[in-house]
């Protein structure tokens, strides 16, 4: 198991905690959209979160989708997973490069912008529940944590971290999310934000080879921890030929049929792996045809 996420418990369930190793999705995202850096720093912390995020989710057909629309470079962002551990996500500009922040780190933030983050939870009811918070920092990790705090009223902890290699590979991601529940102690609360204040950066501990268990026991292991689950995680699209049909059928008539003038086979392009789909003319008199 090369990618996966740990689900677990602390101070007597007062605590809940996830955390996850991503490199392996990260990287397959990064070939994927031909990311730069800051793009790939970008999208990898993004997947980690939905892929923890997503399996908070209980359905087995529920679907997560985390959204960030900025005014910087990059556009924006998206991401769905769901509960078994399945990602996928696509930056609007890929190939945005920006200079290093004050730190010399990857300008994750400023090639964002400000702008919003929604968070949308599709669990087969009439209407998907939607969440919306202005971005904080718009360096992913806080902005998450502001969302749980003020949308779920969930005070929470997110950290999240992609390192590259300098030939723009991914060397490490993950990250975590630490949460409390409505009964945790104050002395626990206090602990804790002491103890999460002297801690390094996610990137920091990836980086000297930390597994997920490794990082919460060094976060959490005062408080006593119990890892009740480990799931694989993995970056996977479900488009296919079928799928791209069905949307093809819902263009305008007029719009087909310009194209079957054209004489010319079309290329229909997934956004989040960016797969290719050609239909040819007689395909697409059959879509006509079947068009009502």
């Amino acid at each position: 198991m090369s990618d996966y996420i740990i689900r677990g418990i602390a101070a007597e369930s007062s605590i809940r905690f996830f955390a996850a190793t991503t490199k392996d999705l990260v990287e397959y995202a990064r070939k994927a959209h031909n990311t730069s850096p800051v793009a790939t720093a970008a999208l990898g912390r993004l997947l980690t979160a939905g892929a923890m995020m997503g399996v908070m989710m209980k359905g087995d057909d529920d679907v997560l989708t985390l959204q960030i629309k900025g005014d910087g470079p990059i556009g924006g962002l998206t991401v769905t997973a769901d509960s078994g551990g399945r990602v996928k996500g696509y930056p609007i500009n890929p190939e945005v490069l920006i200079p290093a922040n004050s730190k010399g780190k990857l300008d994750v933030g400023g090639a964002i912008g400000s702008g919003f983050l929604n968070v949308i939870k599709d669990m087969g009811l009439k209407e998907p529940y939607v969440g919306q918070t202005a971005l904080q920092t718009s360096e992913i990790g806080d902005d998450l944590t502001y969302y749980f705090a003020n949308s779920e009223q969930v005070p929470s902890s997110v950290g999240l971290g992609v390192l590259m290699n300098k030939n723009n590979t991914v060397k490490q991601a993950g990250g975590f999310i630490i949460q409390l529940m409505p009964f945790t102690d104050d002395k626990i609360i206090d602990a804790l934000e002491e103890k999460l204040g002297k801690v390094d950066s996610v990137t920091s501990m990836l980086d000297a080879g930390l597994s997920p268990e490794d990082i919460m026991e060094k976060l959490l292991g005062d408080f006593g921890i119990e890892i009740t689950d480990k799931i694989d995680t993995r970056f996977e699209c479900n488009c296919s030929k079928e799928r791209v049909e069905k949307v093809l059928y819902s263009i305008d008539k007029s719009d087909i049929q310009e194209m079957i003038d054209d004489g010319k086979p079309i290329n229909v392009e997934c956004h989040f792996c960016n797969s290719d789909y050609t239909f040819g003319v007689d395909e697409l008199k059959k879509i006509l045809k079947n068009n009502h």
